[in-house]
């Protein structure tokens, strides 16, 4: 007689029809078209209030001034959707930034640029590997090679700033210049990019569908076959490129590098994933949103800007727009219980 096999794990099926369903649909509307409404209303009002908001010139500026921000959240939105943090991204940037300057120096342009997106591989990867291997939530753990990875950018640049050689720097700096789109930069057509890769990536494969797996119930996710350590690693890899690409682009930017460059970057970086609607818990996320994100914290920066308000403020109203964000998340996922 044959032994019954252990039990099979079954994903839990979402009501479709009913209160229930009519409060997730209701809870995906408020979550889709708030995040693309403020922006606009955003927009509108700064149209109205100032001459310069709608000329090409600061539109390309807004676009321009989120690409470093853009590609970090990118990344990040990966790794919340898988429900981790990675708190080491900024300081990713900073070493590959620099690791791009001192290669340029030593083996020209191509050789500069493709090091500075293999350091962010490499360093995503060992930061995986790192939080996996020791169990330490990545919150503390990112943290810590954080820490570790800026005392590394000042051991490799003794705390000085790093250039290319003179013949070198405009070359260097080409990735920064405008192309014949309209004057829009090379970096924001590459944020377009990566985004759309990351999208890919995220909605298209197995490798999504993991991550949303394992943000959403990491127990159920590993019973259900999926190797979670491995795609962990791989989050941290790409969330590694996302960051080594950004530290690439302010490199170009400046025509140089040093140790704190791009300094709490990841804050801003999170709180643009948090704010385009990716849940603070893991689990739900979408790339699209978190560049509408991305796209809010530009606009009320320029609007800033263009209006003389004291930056100050600046920083009250953003951590306004977190706090809405998350009180949202919790409400929503409160009302689908």
């Amino acid at each position: 007689m044959r032994k019954a096999g252990p039990a099979r794990t079954r994903w839990p099926v979402p009501a479709r029809g009913g209160a229930a369903g009519a409060t997730a649909r209701s809870g995906l509307e408020i979550r889709d078209y708030g995040i693309v409404a403020a922006p606009l209303l955003l927009a509108a009002a700064l149209a109205l209030s100032t001459d310069t908001f709608l000329t090409s010139g600061n539109l390309v500026n807004v676009l321009d001034q989120a690409v470093v921000i853009g590609l970090l959240a990118c990344g990040l939105t990966l790794c919340i959707t898988c429900g981790m943090f990675d708190l080491s991204v900024s300081a990713v940037l900073a070493v590959s930034a620099i690791v791009a300057v001192e290669t340029t120096r030593a083996a020209g342009v191509p050789a500069g640029y493709a090091a500075a997106v293999a350091t962010g591989a490499l360093m995503g990867t060992v930061t995986g590997l790192v939080t996996v291997a020791s169990r330490v939530h990545s919150f503390i753990a990112t943290l810590a090679l954080s820490i570790v990875y800026r005392g590394l950018a000042v051991i490799l640049t003794g705390g000085a700033i790093v250039y290319p050689h003179a013949d070198q720097l405009d070359s260097f700096a080409e990735l920064a210049s405008p192309t014949v789109l309209a004057d829009i930069t090379a970096p924001s057509l590459l944020l377009l990019g990566v985004a759309a890769v990351c999208w890919l990536l995220q909605s298209r494969t197995t490798l999504g569908r993991s991550i949303y797996a394992i943000g959403g119930n990491p127990e159920a996710a590993r019973l259900s076959g999926i190797r979670t350590g491995a795609v962990r690693v791989v989050t941290f890899a790409l969330s590694g490129i996302c960051a080594g690409t950004a530290g690439l682009v302010m490199a170009t930017r400046s025509g140089s590098a040093q140790a704190n460059t791009g300094t709490l970057l990841e804050l801003t970086a999170i709180a643009a994933v948090i704010i385009g609607g990716t849940s603070i818990l893991g689990g739900e996320g979408t790339i699209w949103r978190t560049l509408i994100g991305v796209l809010l914290l530009g606009l009320i920066s320029n609007g800033f800007n263009l209006l003389g308000w004291n930056p100050t403020y600046k920083q009250a109203v953003e951590g306004l727009l977190i706090l809405a964000a998350v009180t949202l998340d919790q409400f929503l996922r409160r009302s689908r219980q």
